[in-house]
C-alpha cells in the first residue's frame, strides 16, 4: 500500500510571493470591515418576520391548540433533531414528539429548495443513518431534494411522525418547579408540559437580511423580495433543477455569492433577462466534478464502512489533516490541504522531527498555494479580467466556507450577468422604490433575492429564535450563557434541569457536521432513558461538574484568534467582531484534544454506569 491509495496532493503553484499575499489578504479584510459587526443584519421580527415565518411548502391548518403532558419534546426537526428522536426510541423512549416550525422534516432541506441546491460535503458522510436504512446516495454530493426524502425517511423508519407537531413553533421555555415540567407556549396556543426537552434548532435554523435601508419602500412600489431559504417559485417559475421561466422578462438581483449564492447564479444566469450579482467578498470556488456513485464501489463495501469513511474524512480535513496509515478515501477539495501537508512532510528528511512550529509554517505555506491555485482558476475560465480579479478570494483557507461549482464562473461569460463588487462600500447601500443602490449607481430591478444566510454566529437568543428560556428561579438561558457557555460535556447545564442541547457548544466538532449531532444525540438519548429507567424525576448536572467541564474545555482549549482575526469577515469569524461583541467563533468551545478523543470520553463515561456529574431527584 503506497501512501496515497485513492488520491495524491495537488499540483499547486510554487512560484508565489507569501509576505505580500499577506499583505494583500489584510488589506482586502480590512476594506470589508463593518463597526457594526454582525449587528449589520436584521432579526427577521417585526415587519421582516414574514422571511422567515412564511412557508412556501406547506400550509398551515387549523387545529385544535394542544393541552397535554408529555415525556420529551425535541425542538426542531431537522437532521439534529431527528437523530435526538431516533436515539430516543432505539433507547427505549418512545414517547417522544418532535415540534417543527416546518410543515416536515428536514430542518434546512425542507426549507431550502432553491435551484441548484446540493450539499457541498461528501455525501457518503453528510447524510446519517446510511447503512441503518439501507439508502446508499445516487452521487458524491447529493441534491437537496434526495437529502430531505431521506431525512423523512428516518421519521418514518423511527415512528417520529406520530407524535410529530409540525407548522408550530415554540416560543417560551419555561421551567416548572411545581410539577417539575418544561412548559411550552407555541404560536399555535398550545400548553404542552414536557418531563425532557431537547434544544434542536440547528446552525441554519432562521434566515437573516442585511440592514439595508428601503426594502420595505421597495416591495410597496411594487418590487419583489424573498430569501433564499424560502423559494418564491410562483414568482420565479421552475423548481430545484431550474426551468425558471418565469423570469425570462425580468431583471433579478441576487445579494449574497457564499455557498448559496454559487449554487444560484448558474440558473439565475441562464434564464433571467438580466442578472446583477452583488457581491461584498468573493467565494474560494473549486472543481466540483460530481459523480454518480459506482455500483462496483458500492458492492464493495463491507458492514461498518460508513463509520470507517467518517473517521477517515474527518482525518485528512483541515480539522486534523496529517494523515501517514491511511488513503485518503473522500478526495475533494475538504481534503486537499491534508494531502498536501501530509505529501510535504513525508518528503522531509526527518518527518519525525518536525516540530508542530514546523507544521503549521508547512500548513501555511500550503493554504496560500492552494488558494493562489484558485484564483488562477478564475483567470481561466472568466473572460473579462476586470471580472475574473474581482471573483478572486484573497483570504486563507477556511476563513469563509470554501465551495466549489463547474459552473459558477463560466456563468459571469453571459452578457446579461454583471458582477457589482460592494466591498469598498462594505455592501449594498440602499433600496429605493425601482431597486437596489451599490457605489452610487441605482441598478433598476424587478426582483431582489437575498442569499445572506443565516442566525449563526450571532447572540444565542436570536439563534434560538425563541422569545423566552427560562430555567429554575426564572433563570434565562440566554443570561447563563451570555458570558460563556456553562454544561457538562457540551450538552446540560446546570439550572435547566432535564434540558439538553445540541449543536456547537462545548464538545466535539468534526468537518462532518451531522457526525456531531449523531454523537451529541446518542449521549444525550442516554441520559434521558438512564433517568427514566432509575426513574428520576429530574436529572442535572452538579455545580462542581459543570464547573470541573468548563476548567477542562478552557484548559485545552487552542488559541486561534489570531487566525480569526486575520481572516476575512464572515460568519465563520462573527463579521469580523465588530458592533463591541469581539471575535466569536461559530464552532462554540470546542473540546480541543479532537472530535474522536470526545467520542472516546462519552463512551468510557457512559460505561461505568454511574451518571458521575449528574444529580438525580426522585
Amino acid at each position: 500500500m503506497t501512501l496515497f491509495d485513492t488520491c495524491g496532493p495537488t499540483q499547486t503553484p510554487d512560484d508565489i510571493d507569501i509576505d505580500a499575499l499577506r499583505d494583500k489578504y489584510l488589506y482586502e479584510r480590512d476594506k470589508r470591515l463593518r463597526p457594526d459587526g454582525s449587528k449589520q443584519y436584521l432579526e427577521l421580527t417585526g415587519d421582516f418576520s414574514e422571511f422567515a415565518e412564511v412557508d412556501p411548502h406547506t400550509p398551515v391548518t387549523p387545529r385544535t391548540p394542544i393541552n397535554e403532558d408529555i415525556e420529551v419534546a425535541v425542538l426542531g426537526g431537522g437532521i439534529s433533531g431527528l437523530l435526538a428522536g431516533a436515539y430516543l426510541k432505539k433507547a427505549g423512549v418512545d414517547d417522544v414528539h418532535v415540534i417543527e416550525m416546518g410543515g416536515d422534516f428536514g430542518g434546512v432541506w425542507y426549507w431550502n429548495r432553491f435551484p441548484g441546491i446540493q450539499c457541498d460535503n461528501d455525501a457518503y458522510c453528510y447524510i446519517p443513518m446510511l447503512e441503518e436504512l439501507g439508502y446508499m446516495p445516487t452521487k458524491k454530493f447529493a441534491d437537496g431534494a434526495e437529502i430531505y426524502e431521506h431525512c423523512r425517511n428516518i421519521g418514518k423508519h423511527f415512528g417520529l411522525y406520530d407524535g410529530a407537531i409540525f407548522s408550530t413553533q415554540v416560543r417560551t421555555v419555561c421551567w416548572d418547579e411545581k410539577i417539575d415540567r418544561w412548559r411550552l407556549s407555541t404560536n399555535r396556543g398550545d400548553d404542552i408540559r414536557a418531563r425532557f426537552v431537547v434544544m434542536t434548532q440547528g446552525s441554519y435554523n432562521r434566515p437573516k437580511l442585511p440592514g439595508i435601508p428601503g426594502i420595505k419602500d421597495y416591495v410597496n412600489a411594487g418590487g419583489h423580495v424573498f430569501h433564499s431559504a424560502r423559494w418564491d417559485y410562483d414568482y420565479t417559475g421552475g423548481d430545484a433543477n431550474g426551468g425558471l421561466h418565469k423570469l425570462a422578462d425580468k431583471r433579478v438581483a441576487l445579494v449574497g455569492t457564499g455557498a448559496t449564492g454559487v449554487q444560484l447564479v448558474p440558473h439565475l444566469g441562464r434564464d433571467a433577462a438580466q442578472l446583477f450579482v452583488f457581491q461584498r467578498t468573493p467565494s474560494s470556488v473549486d472543481v466540483r466534478g460530481n459523480e454518480p456513485t459506482d455500483p462496483q464501489w458500492v458492492s464493495s463495501l463491507q458492514p461498518g464502512w460508513q463509520e470507517e469513511r467518517k473517521r477517515n474524512f474527518h482525518r485528512w480535513s483541515p480539522f486534523e489533516g496529517v494523515v501517514f496509515d491511511a488513503p485518503d478515501q473522500v478526495c475533494d477539495f475538504w481534503t486537499e490541504l491534508g494531502r498536501n501537508m501530509t505529501a510535504r512532510i513525508a518528503a522531509s528528511p526527518d518527518p519525525a522531527s518536525l516540530g508542530i512550529e514546523q507544521i503549521m509554517a508547512i500548513r501555511e505555506e500550503e493554504d496560500y498555494k492552494i488558494m493562489e491555485r484558485l484564483r488562477r482558476r478564475i483567470a481561466d475560465e472568466v473572460e473579462d479580467a476586470d471580472t475574473a480579479e474581482l471573483l478572486k478570494p484573497y483570504y486563507r483557507f477556511l476563513c469563509k466556507r470554501p465551495c466549489s461549482s463547474d459552473e459558477y464562473l463560466a456563468a459571469f461569460n453571459r452578457p446579461n450577468v454583471t458582477l457589482v463588487d460592494v466591498s469598498q462600500t462594505q455592501g449594498v447601500e440602499r433600496l429605493t422604490e425601482n431597486g437596489i443602490v451599490a457605489n452610487g449607481v441605482e441598478y433598476e430591478v424587478d426582483c431582489v433575492i437575498f442569499a445572506s444566510g443565516f442566525e449563526i454566529s450571532t447572540e444565542i437568543s436570536r439563534r434560538y429564535a425563541m422569545d423566552v428560556i427560562e430555567g429554575r428561579d426564572g433563570v434565562s438561558l440566554f443570561d447563563h450563557w451570555r458570558d460563556g457557555y456553562k454544561t457538562l460535556h457540551g450538552v446540560t447545564s446546570r439550572g435547566f434541569p432535564n434540558q439538553f442541547h445540541t449543536g456547537f457548544i462545548q464538545g466535539g466538532v468534526s468537518a462532518n457536521t451531522t457526525a456531531m449531532f449523531e454523537q451529541q444525540a446518542e449521549h444525550i438519548a442516554y441520559i434521558i432513558s438512564e433517568a427514566v429507567k432509575r426513574q428520576a424525576t429530574v436529572v442535572e448536572p452538579t455545580q462542581e461538574a459543570q464547573d470541573g467541564w468548563v476548567g477542562t474545555i478552557r484548559e485545552y482549549a487552542i488559541d486561534n484568534s489570531a487566525f480569526e482575526v486575520s481572516c476575512t469577515p464572515g460568519y465563520y469569524n462573527n463579521e469580523g467582531g465588530g458592533g463591541g461583541e469581539g471575535i466569536r467563533s461559530f464552532l462554540g468551545e470546542p473540546y480541543s484534544p479532537g472530535f474522536y478523543a470526545f467520542d472516546d470520553l462519552l463512551k468510557q463515561w457512559r460505561a461505568k454506569g454511574d451518571l458521575d456529574g449528574l444529580e438525580l431527584r426522585q
